[in-house]
């Protein structure tokens, strides 16, 4: 039982605010990450994690870990220098000086591929490379977003979305002395990162679930045409090609032209993957705030815990409370920087000083604003490690 005695017992001392990973659920989740992944390679999003312990532990867990996509370059040359190999760079880099240590690296023996959408990114990629005397690997990033009449339906991410196109800047690569495709991203966002079973909205969640199928089918079709024109120019065999996120395991790794697929917010689990239709993970990590006022019977204010997540602003970005159960945000003042206000009504006792369990929305923020990660595991706090912000870092 993970519930609010379990941990309230298991934190007692800790100074709060905390955050921690339940070691036992972590496990759990990878489980559930290679069960959806079908047997194809999963690539770790650090983005989601932000340890080097945590991203040691999901590597060491299984082969079937192998990579990780990494979001900027400082954090992929840090990664490099603890140890990791096979790093792919989620997003473009134009930073002259960013790209020749790259270059650098590159000729030390420490690949890094760089992912790239137009001919400004290659032409960037291979004055680095020429200025070193190396060869630097490309990743071509393609849309995998649709359009329908009034929406469209993904996130802005790279320009190319034909095959056409993608095609024109592949032909640009292989033409080139000092870059080389090393393989193909397609991230279908509107399907891994998009939840269709939220409470309250059953017209919403079914409209996502119709254009989620006719995104997977279209998104099928536009990889395999893409990697057969490859396979004609006679271009040599990628080294992968990449696709998904944690909401999208379980479709895009039955792809055959896929040979990998990324994992990141799954491990962790936040709050906003609780309503996804087709899995279920387990809430691996979470923080604690203090109570430190009681303004009435039924309200407790902690001390801050106003730890928001990216994107549109909304109420879905908002963390949290997890435990004890019954315990809600006040709509007039949400999560604060200072101050959360929480109300409560159930059977707990409660008094100043004790915690309140908190999840964050995403994953990809939690580890910004603690400097370590407690690990829980079998009713006892087993240890604790440092986030990138703990090792003195700010990536991002």
């Amino acid at each position: 039982m993970r519930d609010y005695r379990y941990y309230k017992e298991v934190c007692t001392g800790l100074p709060m605010p905390f955050a921690f990973v339940d070691l036992d659920l972590l496990q759990q989740n990878i489980q559930s990450v290679l069960h959806l992944a079908n047997g194809k390679k999963v690539r770790i999003a650090s983005k989601s994690i932000r340890s080097v312990d945590v991203l040691r532990r999901i590597l060491q867990a299984n082969a079937q870990f192998q990579g990780i996509m990494c979001f900027t370059v400082p954090e992929a040359l840090y990664l490099a220098q603890q140890g990791f190999t096979d790093l792919l760079l989620g997003y473009p880099a134009s930073d002259a000086r960013l790209l020749a240590s790259i270059a650098m690296h590159q000729r030390e023996g420490c690949s890094i591929t760089l992912m790239v959408d137009c001919e400004t990114h290659v032409e960037q990629a291979e004055a680095a490379a020429a200025k070193y005397g190396v060869r630097l690997p490309l990743c071509v990033d393609i849309d995998m977003s649709i359009d329908v009449p009034g929406l469209h339906f993904g996130v802005w991410r790279s320009p190319i979305r034909s095959t056409a196109a993608a095609l024109s800047l592949i032909e640009r690569i292989a033409q080139s002395k000092h870059v080389v495709l090393d393989g193909l991203m397609g991230y279908e966002a509107q399907v891994a990162g998009l939840g269709d079973r939220v409470p309250g909205q059953a017209l919403k969640n079914a409209i996502v679930r119709l254009l989620k199928r006719r995104s997977i089918r279209e998104a099928a079709v536009r990889r395999a045409e893409l990697v057969a024109a490859i396979e004609r120019l006679g271009i040599p065999p990628l080294r992968f090609v990449n696709a998904g996120g944690t909401g999208s395991l379980h479709t895009s790794s039955v792809e055959p032209t896929v040979t990998e697929v990324t994992a990141g917010s799954g491990f962790y689990s936040p709050g906003l993957f609780d309503h996804y239709r087709d899995f279920n993970f387990l809430p691996a990590a979470g923080y604690a705030i203090e109570i430190v006022r009681q303004p009435r019977g039924d309200l407790y204010t902690c001390l801050g815990g106003g730890y928001m997540a990216s994107g549109a602003a909304g109420s879905d970005k908002l963390p949290r409370p997890y435990l004890p159960q019954g315990t809600a945000l006040l709509a007039m003042e949400g999560a604060g920087e200072v101050q959360t206000p929480i109300r409560y009504n159930g059977l707990e006792e409660l008094k100043l000083g004790d915690p309140i369990f908190m999840r964050h929305s995403k994953a990809g923020e939690l580890c910004e604003r603690f400097a370590h990660l407690y690990y829980i595991s079998n009713g006892s706090v087993v240890g604790k490690t440092t986030t990138y912000r703990g090792d003195g870092l700010c990536f991002l």
